[in-house]
This record gives structure tokens, sequence and C-alpha cells, in this order.
């Protein structure tokens, strides 16, 4: 086995228990070594601290698979892993009886580069990193072993492939296609799952439980939904009873899903919702123009940062679209603001929301701080596992 050797002082992020180990902290590698291939990590003074899978393309030259330096690592060892996160989604009351979550959330289960979304009997994977490649047989077999899942869908397009070295890889490895549209029942609602073509592996599972609040804020108000995508708060708005839903997002084939989604409800009342394709910051100026008023806003917008090397523009969007937000607000009314851009943490983010509402005019009070649900347990040492953070504001 190849040894990976630190430069001094470079093994502290390890003792943390950090699973990434960067370009500019490496000394040398000690043998040969193919992306993917187990490498033996040690400091600079000879100390074996751990194992971990090697990738000579990427800036994140090595993830650790283990901090147990003597642990072998082999088909058994992503059996125990495997099984392990299932078990923790398991253990889990909230999430019984839920059709779609995370069942694998990368280095939060000590399985750097691995996602697994199960959608119903329908399991969504991606491998993003040379070691998630290298192990993929292994991988796909103790998901089969683990859930008794009837299929997988490789999702492995993401940019990410290509910082390691790697092709976009998609299509069915385990089963076949299903006779039709996969669906999952969230909340009650029924909402279709792109898994083929849909942003990540076909659903925001991560915003499950925020659209359950905003069914329960929802009563009787009116709601605007802002980057709708496909329509998921928005419904659960209608099923809390809003008075009406307008929702808006830029792209129409999400809003052709988004539409949809509703004729999978016919329970809610399609008549109270309206679906608008446009660019949100211009329609938003436009609702100002026209005096028209929400109580209560939604902005989940797409990813503005995602490194810290784009966060003063990404700050600068985010303030634009929490002051229009702000503007548009009846008295008493509720703002839920989100972020899941890397380069943007929640305390930048509060920052930028307060001073949005102080330059709006508004009075606003934080009532709740929002986050993904935790359907992967983030390992506390490596919290770049939690990436999305939301605000819930009240303005007077």
């Amino acid at each position: 086995m190849a040894e990976l050797i630190l430069k001094p002082g470079k093994e502290r992020s390890l003792f943390r228990r950090h699973p990434w180990i960067f370009e500019s902290s490496v000394a040398r590698l000690d043998g040969r070594a193919r992306p993917g291939d187990t490498v033996l990590i040690q400091s600079a003074d000879g100390r074996r601290l751990a194992r971990g899978a090697y990738s000579p393309s990427s800036q994140i030259r090595c993830r650790v698979w283990s901090f147990d330096e003597a642990e072998t690592i082999d088909d058994a060892f992503f059996k125990r892993r495997v099984a392990l996160a299932v078990a923790r989604r398991q253990a889990l009351p909230e999430l019984a009886g839920q059709e779609g979550l995370r069942l694998i959330h990368a280095e939060s289960d000590g399985l750097p580069g691995v996602i697994a979304d199960q959608y119903g009997d329908t399991l969504v994977v991606q491998l993003n990193s040379a070691g998630a490649e290298k192990w993929r047989k292994a991988l796909v077999a103790a998901l089969v072993q683990a859930t008794g899942c009837a299929r997988i869908y490789e999702r492995s397009d993401s940019e990410v492939r290509g910082l390691e070295g790697l092709e976009k890889v998609t299509g069915w490895i385990y089963g076949e296609a299903p006779g039709g549209e996969i669906s999952i029942l969230e909340n009650g609602v029924r909402l279709g799952v792109d898994y083929a073509s849909g942003h990540k592996t076909g659903f925001y599972l991560d915003q499950r439980e925020n659209r359950q609040l905003l069914g329960s804020l929802a009563a009787g108000k009116s709601v605007l939904n802002c980057f709708c995508y496909t329509g998921g708060f928005s419904l659960q708005a209608l099923r809390g009873g809003a008075a009406t839903v307008l929702s808006i997002d830029s792209s129409g084939p999400a809003l052709e899903r988004a539409r949809a989604n509703l004729a999978l409800n016919p329970d809610l009342p399609a008549e109270r919702a309206e679906w608008r394709e446009a660019d949100v910051f211009q329609a938003l100026r436009e609702f100002k123009k026209e005096g028209r008023s929400f109580d209560v806003i939604v902005l989940d917008p797409p990813k503005f940062a995602p490194s810290a090397a784009h966060a003063d523009r990404a700050a600068r969007a985010y303030k634009d679209i929490n002051l229009l937000g702000f503007r548009l607000l009846n008295p008493g009314g509720l703002l839920m603001t989100y972020s899941c851009s890397g380069g943007i943490g929640l305390e930048l983010f509060q920052k930028i929301v307060a001073g949005a509402a102080l330059d709006a005019g508004r009075c606003a009070r934080i009532v709740r701080r929002l986050a993904g649900t935790p359907d992967h347990p983030v390992a506390l040492e490596f919290p770049e596992g939690e990436y999305l953070k939301g605000l819930l504001c009240q303005v007077d």
C-alpha cells in the first residue's frame, strides 16, 4: 500500500476528524497509487494516522475512509458502513414511513463522495469521488443488501466528478426501470421525482420539514413562493389552507412539473394556485411598482456562491432578493429565506438578511433558524456536511 506523507503540522485537521487532505498539505507519495486506491496517511514524523482514497486530479488529494490506520478497506468495510447509515435512519422515529429520504450523506456517514437517496423502493445514487468510483460494485451490493430496494439509478453527473478526473455517468445500475413515474408521498402531498434529469437526485429532500412548516403557517394567507422549482412549498401551502399561492420560477419545464404535481393531488384547491414563468428579481420589482403585497414569502434561490471565492458577489444577490422580499410583506408578514451556498455561512447569511430588513425600512425579528432535514446525521467535526441554512423572519 502506498503511503501519503503530510507536511509538518498538517496532521492537526485529522486529529479533529476532518476527512479531507488538500494537495497543499501533502509532502509526497511513497509508492504508486491510482485514482481511488487506498493509501496509508502518515504525519511528517512517521505516525500512522488514517486510511483514505487517493485522488491525484483533485485539490482534495485524499478523502479519509477510516481514522483507524489499521482498518482494512474492502467489500466488508462498505457493507458495514452502509448498513450503519441505513440503521441510523431507521432509528429516527420522525422518518418512519417517509417515502423520500437521504440514506447516505457522504462524509457525514464516513463514505466520502457517496450520496444515496431513497424514493419508495427506488434508490438514486451519486458517486462523486475517485474513491467512491473505485468501490462502486461494493457500494451497490451493500445498498441492495441493507435496503432490499427494487432498483438503483445512478446520477453521477455533478461537476464535482470533473474535479476528481472522472466522467459523468448516469443510468440504471441495478434492477429494471419502473413501469411509470416515480412519486413519493410527503406529509400528505404526492410529488413526482424526476430522477433522470431533475436537480440533485431528482428532488430537494432537505427542505421536507420546512415545506411542512410553511403548511402549518399558511391558513388564510396570501403566499408568494419564489424560485418554486417543482412546487413543493406551494403544494404544502395549499394543503395548509392558503388563500392564494403565487409561484414563480424562470424554468418552464420546472413549472410544468409543478403543475403536474398539483394534478397528482386532486384534493388540493387548484383554483387558488397561480404559476408564473419569470425572472424572480424582475418580478418582485414589478410587484412593488404595482403595489402588491403578501402575507408569506418564500425565497429559496439556487446556489449563488459555490465556494468562498464567490461570497462577495453572492452576498449582494442575497441582499437584493431579501430586500425585495421584505418590501413586499404585509404588516405581520413572514419571510422564509434560504441559502444553499457553501460560501455563505449562517452567521454571514443572518447579517445579510438583517441588513436587507434595515434597508427596506422594516422592523423584523428572527422567529426561527431553519436547516435541512436531518436524514443525514451531520458529523459535528465536519460542518461542511450541513449546507442548507435559513431564517424565518416576521415584520411588524
